[in-house]
């Protein structure tokens, strides 16, 4: 797995609790994962159709750097599946595992087509 992008865990990231507020969490990760696609399918016409079970392993705190993982899983028609592991960087200690992000190519009309990759 390559690890894309670091983020710093900052106090406005934070929930009541002091650690890492999982929506901030799966709102880089579904940018990055956007971002991720658009290379691998050289377009910037795609949607996020689906995300798995997520699995936090456990928190990030204030002043952790987080770095985002991503790998494709699998090719569709219309689609592409990857998967995302999240960890603290130095130590390696994983955050958040989702095992199927799913990507759908969309046409000029909103439809999902084939994006010729494979």
């Amino acid at each position: 797995m390559i690890y894309h992008t670091r983020k710093l865990v900052k106090p406005e990231d934070l929930n009541a609790r002091g650690s890492l507020f999982g929506g901030t969490l799966l709102s880089w990760i579904d940018e990055e994962a956007a971002i991720y696609v658009m290379c691998q399918l050289e377009t910037k016409d795609i949607v996020t159709k689906y995300m798995s079970e997520t699995n936090f392993v456990r928190p990030a705190h204030n002043g952790d750097i987080v770095e985002i993982g991503l790998e494709t899983v699998a090719y569709g028609k219309t689609s592409i599946t990857i998967k995302c592991v999240a960890r603290i960087k130095g130590s390696e200690e994983i955050i958040i595992t989702i095992d199927n992000i799913v990507f759908v190519h969309l046409d000029e009309n909103l439809k999902p087509c084939p994006h010729g990759k494979s």
